[in-house]
């Protein structure tokens, strides 16, 4: 038996059969090095870069020790931000597929506590929130985690990074004390050990390599003056004409700043910052998962979590300061097989954040002139798709199979000019071949999903 196989892991038949119709198959290096420890109940600290599976190690483990015949929360995930709760929400409910009634309720910032008040009165067995929310519901009686038995600090670095250090303990401090506690971080500094500490009892540590291949990610710096980067920025974007591109920058005001030159050389671009309104994050996201801008500009503390794939090119516009965070950035592409490019700029005050990268992955990176890039294409770099927003949601009980069926019956398309359908509570994210998009919206204004009327508008 092949030991990275999910079938060697001790599971029910149903739970392999359905982990089998998802497409796991072989784990990857977290999930091989961290199942079976943490399956026996064992503490975990595990640092695996994202996109490395990182929710189906944790994932599993809950479902497999989750009771759905008692309605309490059992287990608890935290996560710095919104979409990443979402994602792990959604992924924790297609591992929970062989088992009936699981309730997996999202607790978040952003949106009314009334519906998630009432969600929790009907029982929840598994809750994925943010600190700053849970908390809100602790101190409001709303939410009881005294029978959880698995609780999992997703991203646990971030979290610390934006300040979440009081009311992840206050929330610690509400479980349980002999409970299963994994925790999970892209890097993990002295600071988190020291706060982490009091939370684990005698934990397994896991560390996979965060370097990334050669064969799947393309590496090329270029030299330029401080002034000339965003400039640069377009030259690039010329040149290499992808589809889907994410720059990364070190201050906020740098990214509207970017951002504000890029659109007027034409480009579909948009900013993602820490400060953004919620609606506008996810407004912003919806666009650039949907391929409906060419470039998101992002920082950091924005981009930690983001579950987006299809990234052609990466673009560090600044050098990170830490070599960790550098390979997360380039991470972003080179993603489930697929080759990527990430290119950096690097000016001459920021020669010495290159050099830590070269100690890093012990040898030199590559240098390409500038003179090199060409535009020998004049057409403008268009994104493929538009992105449609539809006034109802899942409390409307909009499923995406009912979203596509208006778009290629009354709307007249075919399931190819139909990208990404995201379905919220509240309202649903579309993407629309842009070719046909203006047609397919006349006809759909006035159509019917399920036999209802729903106010619809274009992003961007």
């Amino acid at each position: 038996m092949n030991k990275a196989a999910f079938s060697s892991l001790a599971l029910p038949p149903a739970f392999l059969q359905n982990l089998d119709s998802l497409g796991y198959q072989q784990m990857t290096p977290i999930q091989a090095a961290s199942l079976p420890d943490a399956l026996d109940g064992r503490d975990l600290i595990a640092q695996a870069k994202t996109g490395s599976g990182k929710t189906a190690a944790f994932g599993i483990p809950i479902l497999h020790k989750l009771n759905p015949r008692f309605f309490g929360v059992q287990a608890l995930v935290m996560c710095p931000t919104r979409e990443l709760a979402d994602q792990v929400a959604n992924e924790l409910r297609r591992l929970a597929r062989h088992i009936d009634n699981v309730k997996i309720v999202t607790l978040c910032g952003g949106v009314p506590m009334g519906p998630q008040i009432g969600s929790l009165e009907h029982g929840a067995h598994i809750v994925v929130g943010t600190p700053g929310r849970l908390q809100d519901h602790l101190y409001r009686e709303t939410l009881d985690l005294s029978r959880v038995h698995t609780l999992v600090l997703d991203e646990a670095d971030r979290m610390v990074d934006m300040g979440f250090v009081d009311d992840i303990t206050r929330i610690v401090r509400a479980c349980p004390k002999f409970r299963q506690t994994l925790l999970f971080s892209a890097t993990y500094p002295d600071a988190i050990r020291k706060i982490a500490a009091p939370f684990l009892r005698s934990p397994l540590e896991i560390r996979i390599e965060s370097q990334h291949s050669d064969k799947l990610i393309e590496q090329r710096f270029y030299a330029v003056a401080h002034e000339e980067r965003n400039a640069l920025v377009s030259e690039l974007l010329r040149h290499y004409r992808p589809v889907s591109a994410l720059a990364f920058c070190n201050t906020k005001i740098h990214c509207r700043e970017l951002v504000e030159q890029l659109q007027d050389a034409g480009f579909a671009a948009l900013a993602l910052y820490g400060e953004l309104e919620q609606r506008d994050r996810d407004e912003t996201l919806a666009q650039f998962a949907n391929r409906s801008i060419t470039v998101l500009v992002a920082t950091d503390v924005a981009a930690r979590g983001l579950d987006i794939s299809g990234i052609d090119l990466v673009i560090n516009v600044d050098i990170a300061k830490d070599t960790e965070v550098h390979i997360h950035r380039i991470g972003r592409t080179g993603r489930a097989g697929d080759k990527g490019l990430a290119v950096s700029i690097a000016s001459p005050q920021e020669k010495k954040w290159v050099r830590f990268i070269e100690e890093y992955q012990g040898g030199p990176v590559r240098w390409f002139e500038r003179d090199t890039l060409t535009d020998t294409d004049p057409a403008p770099l268009l994104p493929p798709m538009r992105t449609l927003q539809i006034a109802g949601g899942k409390k409307d009980k909009l499923r995406p199979g009912d979203i596509l069926g208006a778009l290629t019956g009354d709307g007249k398309l075919s399931a190819g000019q139909v990208g990404k359908i995201s379905v919220f509570d509240q309202h649903c994210f579309v993407a629309i071949a842009s070719d046909v998009a203006d047609a397919a919206f006349r006809r759909l204004e006035h159509s019917k999903i399920k036999g209802r009327q729903f106010k619809m508008r274009w992003l961007g």
